[in-house]
């Protein structure tokens, strides 16, 4: 399959709602009611986790498809940290980002522990967010 670029278009909408479009499907990103949003959809952050979490589990299903592994589920439990003073404009003497992110991965199948640890080894190492989250990518932005 090769090199492949991925698209997806956002566009605000009342308050903090974003809508973001990809293919055929769209998307509603928000804040909480307390944070003055309408609450119509995850905010980002939780987003960059179902993002992680949806491909950690999404490569495990490749994976166990593959090599014909006997697995009949796979879940994932996903949380951080992160000090929302840079994002508030409180503090800039810190990084905006999470400071940990933790994934917890439960696989139901005919594995041993040691298997199943050499098999999220393999998903960690196939999941190109993980890629992106534990590696260095350039991310260019400019004014269109």
């Amino acid at each position: 399959m090769g090199t492949k670029i991925v698209s997806v278009e956002f566009s605000s909408k009342e308050k903090f709602t974003v809508e973001s479009k990809a293919r055929k499907h769209t998307v509603f990103i928000d804040q909480p009611v307390e944070a003055g949003g309408n609450d119509a959809g995850m905010t980002p952050l939780e987003y960059l986790f179902v993002s992680l979490g949806g491909c950690m589990v999404t490569v495990g299903l490749i994976i166990a498809r593959q090599k014909h592994l006997p697995v009949s589920k796979i879940e994932a439990h996903i949380e951080g940290e992160i000090d929302t003073d840079v994002l508030m404009g409180k503090r800039n003497d810190i990084r905006s980002g999470f400071t940990n992110i933790t994934v917890k991965m439960m696989i139901d199948g005919n594995l041993t522990y040691e298997e199943k640890e050499k098999f999220v080894k393999e998903i960690e190492a196939r999941c190109p967010i993980s890629d992106n989250l534990s590696n260095t990518t350039p991310v260019k932005i400019e004014v269109a």
